[in-house]
């Protein structure tokens, strides 16, 4: 997966309208400036010109039924509410005698639903975890199909922000590939001949050369961490010995002290460490690194236009998981919604509804291919 929509076209829409002023993580997170007369932010007419190069919603054929709808949520946080609520609203208009049960109480129980046959669609919070795949090809005997229906968001909570990796500000080091990632922090070097420990190892030289890399990150058993794994380990289980993992922790008066930013404020106290986090929680004395799928690039920073386009490696996808056997067809109902989702009408209340960004038109097209 090196960039999987027309990336090019995806940067012109990204000049036209002035995105480069989210090319550097500062302005990419705070979703950039809005123009003088008060108006839509860049990041704002970004969003717009990738939902409307989709096609438009038209229906293949009259559909009715009932969808089981599981996935990302919680009874606590119903943070999916407006947005599922937006498209089976929309949906009805086009088909009126489709009805929908809404069960979007947590992505770990999603995927059992649709294989035991209590859910139509599973809309998982991030990618589906190998062992969620191995338990639904051992139920069926046959492999779930997985439809990415919106791209991870850049630094939103909840909506599957992209990993990003920190070094110190005085560090040299502004980019990395894959498998210098998998060397730093795995210790079994899949992607590579050997492990690296020391800052040398990477080009470094005076005071850098023999200083040993101390790299930060979240508990390697936690969901942020076991995607890290599986997209740079390539499902290592072995981490370097030296990480300093970090949970959630509470703050003297109460509040939540967020793993992400201990990472960071750790981060900033050691010349010589390497971090994973977001740049939700970034600190001056940091920076966050551009990086590649390969040792000879391109290497991109996070932005929304290198995240839609995944160009950039530690992109968060979003599925939705359906039961679609060789031998058989979708439930009409469950196509039809599916379509209508990855349509324009879809992902316009996929960003007006939610922080999750748009999927474009090239990929849309080949989930689109999924479900016939």
């Amino acid at each position: 997966m090196r960039g999987l929509c027309n990336a090019g076209r995806l940067r012109a829409i990204a000049a036209s309208v002035a995105f480069a002023a989210l090319a550097t993580i500062g302005c990419a997170s705070a979703g950039g400036m809005p123009d003088a007369a008060g108006g839509a932010t860049a990041g704002e007419r970004f969003r717009t010109q990738v939902v409307d190069a989709l096609p438009v919603y038209a229906a293949e054929e009259p559909v009715s039924g009932n969808v089981r709808l599981w996935g990302h949520g919680s009874f606590r946080h119903d943070f999916m509410r407006k947005l599922i609520n937006g498209w089976m609203q929309e949906f009805n208009r086009h088909h009126p005698d489709v009805t929908f049960e809404y069960l979007m109480y947590g992505t770990a129980s999603a995927v059992g639903a649709v294989y035991t046959g209590a859910g139509d669609i599973a809309i998982l919070g991030e990618e589906i975890s190998p062992p969620a795949a191995r338990a639904f090809l051992r139920a069926k005997g046959y492999p779930h199909t997985d439809v990415t229906i919106a791209t991870g968001s850049l630094e939103t909570n909840f909506f599957d922000y992209a990993h990003m990796v920190f070094v110190h500000r005085d560090n040299p080091v502004e980019r990395l590939s894959l498998r210098q990632l998998d060397a730093i922090f795995g210790a079994e070097h899949r992607r590579g001949d050997r492990n690296i420990r020391r800052w040398g190892e990477l080009g470094l030289d005076g005071e850098w050369a023999d200083a040993r890399i101390q790299p930060y990150g979240w508990k390697t058993d936690v969901d942020f961490a076991l995607f890290f794994r599986e997209r740079v380990l390539e499902d290592s289980h072995r981490w370097n010995p030296d990480i300093r993992e970090y949970v959630h922790a509470r703050h003297p008066d109460g509040t939540q002290y967020d793993h992400g930013q201990r990472i960071i404020d750790a981060l900033a106290e050691d010349r010589y460490g390497i971090a994973i986090s977001n740049v939700r929680y970034a600190r001056p004395e940091v920076k966050a690194l551009a990086l590649s799928w390969d040792d000879d690039g391109p290497w991109h920073p996070a932005t929304e236009a290198t995240l839609v386009s995944q160009e950039y490696p530690l992109v968060r996808l979003i599925p939705a998981i359906v039961d679609n056997p060789p031998d058989a067809e979708l439930a009409p109902a469950t196509r039809e919604f599916l379509r209508f989702i990855l349509s324009r009408q879809g992902q316009r209340i996929l960003v007006d509804q939610s922080a999750y960004l748009p999927v474009p038109a090239d990929i849309a097209a080949r989930q689109l291919e999924k479900l016939r």
